[in-house]
């Protein structure tokens, strides 16, 4: 059986306006069913490359492709139809006000000349799905922050796209919105299928719903990976930066004792089948150390767990040290010594 294209697949895409490039020699695909978030700063060039996805942009070179067809190449009109696969959410939601929210959602379809009853149909079963039933009639005024991007989310919707681009949709949004909004994106994911692109500046939304990660960084594909690959161990400075690992961020209440003695103080980075494993009590087993989590925790990124714990580490021997690290480094995405440590007064 021969498999389905990529949903969206850029190759080579390059795009400069006059001597700056806003995007040199990007590669990019999107399978089917699947939530990819795409990260990066203000100026990393998530802009043009969402202006050359939908064709409001032609790449200087490179290809541009929708569910296996080019577009760089073709005419506005030509256009037309593609973008119809394409929905898209915006941070300011971008709804007329002078239309409610059935008739918001109603748009694309009247564009598209369905027939009257089918739009209705259409438009129902939408707000239904996105929470807002019984809010056909509100206008724009008349609903709140996260009310308004449901609606967002349900005209995206509403011409039955094969790829959903959400611009920074919960940028505007509180947390607990946000968060409802990142449970409607999965939900809708999980239950249509429905394949998603999130842009953001927001590493808290790539961790929630995203599966993969792609790291933009002036113009060029700086990282990309499983979620929770990257999260647990990123490699681009960049990347580190976004997720704050540049520091190790001994926790509060520890100093670094000069010299050795005393408690040895490990970091561990987890992730994966390993982050379940029960690694301290190993330690006294193998060992006969003696082993306490003193900070740090593990959380889901990505739908996979990942951490980073501080452990407090009292070996039987001191000569014990090495051979219990060279354990621990076996076990986890890294393991370090950051020194031994005497509490702080």
């Amino acid at each position: 059986m021969t498999p389905s294209p990529s949903i969206l697949r850029l190759s080579g895409v390059s795009k400069h306006f006059g001597a700056h490039a806003a995007l040199s020699d990007v590669d990019l695909a999107v399978e089917p069913g699947e939530i990819l978030g795409l990260i990066g700063r203000s100026g990393a060039g998530k802009s043009t490359l969402i202006r050359c996805i939908n064709g409001l942009e032609r790449p200087d070179a490179g290809t541009v492709a929708i569910e296996g067809r080019e577009i760089q190449h073709l005419s506005e009109s030509a256009l037309k139809p593609v973008r119809r696969r394409i929905g898209m959410v915006f941070q300011h939601f971008n709804l007329l006000a002078n239309r409610t929210a059935a008739e918001n959602v109603e748009l694309p379809l009247r564009i598209a000349d369905r027939p009257k009853a089918e739009r209705q149909t259409r438009v129902r079963d939408l707000l239904q799905l996105v929470g807002l039933a019984g809010r056909e009639d509100h206008y724009p005024a008349q609903l709140s922050g996260g009310q308004k991007q449901r609606v967002g989310i349900a005209r995206a919707l509403a011409a039955e796209p094969a790829l959903l681009l959400s611009d920074e949709a919960t940028s505007a949004l509180d947390p607990e919105t946000t968060e409802q909004i990142l449970g409607l994106l999965a939900d809708i994911n999980r239950r249509l299928g429905l394949t998603i692109l999130l842009i953001t500046h927001e590493m808290d939304v790539v961790r929630r719903i995203a599966g993969r990660v792609v790291v933009l960084e002036n113009g060029r594909i700086a990282e990309s990976g499983e979620t929770w690959a990257v999260f647990a161990d990123p490699q681009a400075s960049v990347t580190k930066s976004l997720l704050g690992h540049e520091a190790t961020g001994l926790p509060p209440g520890l100093v670094l004792a000069p010299g050795p003695g005393g408690e040895a103080l490990l970091r561990l980075d987890v992730g994966g089948e390993n982050a379940g494993a029960p690694l301290l009590s190993e330690l006294g087993l193998r060992f006969g150390a003696s082993a306490r989590l003193v900070a740090g925790g593990i959380e889901p990124v990505g739908g996979v767990p990942v951490g980073r714990l501080f452990v407090g580490l009292t070996p039987a021997r001191p000569e014990d040290l090495e051979p219990i690290l060279s354990h621990l480094s076996a076990s986890t995405i890294r393991t370090e010594f950051l020194g031994h440590v005497r509490r702080a007064d």
